[in-house]
């Protein structure tokens, strides 16, 4: 360009840069490339506890489709027996654990304590019941019809309507309840407490306390048989299992799981009763048990911190929450390999397998 004309270059330029934009075209708009559509089929919802939402992925793709707002402290989560809603525990008070000065944590929030209550066809948050006090885990009646929350803060299980959501009653259990799960006939409930190393049996339909049962160090949860005859409480403190007899209620003995940073914590059993698993949070690994033998078999490295864990329906596949590499792990069950790993949010907490 001559020196004769860069002015009025500069000069048109500069019109231009200062001139409003012009508005896209309607072809340009209806170009635009649509939001991806979220495929059929299972999913697994993953509460994210410092992210406060819930993070969707699809099972068939191994990708995360959807993200759901919900509130402070997303931990325990369950699907109702149709399949239709997802029920996540909501919590106001600060995230405190081992190592952390409580006295210099902030206030709880006590507005914030619920349960969620989740469309699974819509993915949003239709509304918030009353759970009690900081839940943390909670459990399903097998009708759907009552939710049961524990209250960590309180000391107690609380029994909720789920239709209109008014607590029905409160059963007082031992300190710093942490896991809730039903004997799969749905007339038994126990409940795990951290502070006292203790399983309280609970009767579902009069919600009386039936026994208290002394296991390992800070237990987490519970799982049991399909046949009701046994149920495996996890000590993280003690690096064991305890098996108890489901029906009399009685610690049968303690599995002791050898190897570093053995910390089991969430639990599961794979369809046909044969499998028990369990992750181990810092160990960073998923630990097979042999249910016949009472011997661990078999192990896989799934990520940073597991606690939360699922079962596909055909007990093909396991599912991880990785707390603090904020993903989850798809684990192929015969291989014992990790098949994907998808990214969830802040700090994943539970996941639950929706077909």
């Amino acid at each position: 360009m001559t020196r004769r004309y860069w002015w009025l270059a500069s000069l048109i330029a500069a019109a231009a840069a200062c001139s409003p934009a012009a508005p896209p075209s309607e072809k340009t708009a209806a170009e635009a490339p649509a939001p991806a559509p979220i495929p059929p089929g299972p999913k697994l919802f993953v509460t994210n506890e410092v992210g406060g939402d819930l993070t969707v992925i699809d099972v068939g793709t191994a990708r995360a489709v959807a993200t759901i707002p919900l509130g402070k402290r997303p931990r325990g989560v369950r699907v109702s027996p149709d399949g239709s809603t997802v029920y996540v525990a909501l919590s106001g008070s600060p995230i405190g654990g081992p190592g952390v000065d409580e006295s210099k944590l902030p206030p709880a929030d006590k507005k914030a304590d619920g349960i969620g209550v989740v469309s699974v066809k819509d993915l949003k948050l239709e509304r918030i019941i009353p759970g009690g006090s900081d839940p943390e885990q909670i459990a399903l009646s097998n009708d759907g019809k009552t939710l049961f929350a524990t209250n960590e803060d309180t000391s107690q299980v609380s029994a909720i309507d789920v239709a209109d959501g008014h607590v029905i009653g409160t059963v007082k259990v031992g300190e710093e309840p942490e896991g809730v799960n039903l004997r799969p006939d749905g007339k038994v409930m126990y409940v795990t407490s951290e502070a006292d190393s203790t399983v309280s049996v609970i009767d579902v339909e009069s919600l009386k306390l039936l026994k208290t049962l002394d296991v390992g160090p800070r237990p987490r949860s519970t799982a049991f048989l399909p046949d009701n005859t046994r149920a495996y409480v996890p000590s993280e403190n003690g690096s064991a299992m305890t098996m108890i007899d489901a029906q009399k209620h009685r610690v049968l003995k303690m599995i002791p799981l050898k190897g570093e940073l053995m910390r089991p914590m969430g639990t599961a059993v794979s369809p046909d009763g044969k499998t028990l698993y369990t992750t181990i949070g810092r160990g960073k690994k998923v630990i097979f048990i042999d249910t016949k033998t009472d011997a661990a078999v078999g192990e896989v490295e799934v990520g940073e911190r597991p606690w939360g864990i699922a079962v596909s329906p055909d007990g093909a596949m396991l599912f991880t929450a990785n707390g603090t590499s904020n993903d989850v792990s798809f684990v192929d069950v015969a291989t014992r390999m990790v098949k994907a790993k998808v990214k969830a949010g802040d700090r994943p907490w539970g996941v639950a397998y929706v077909p």
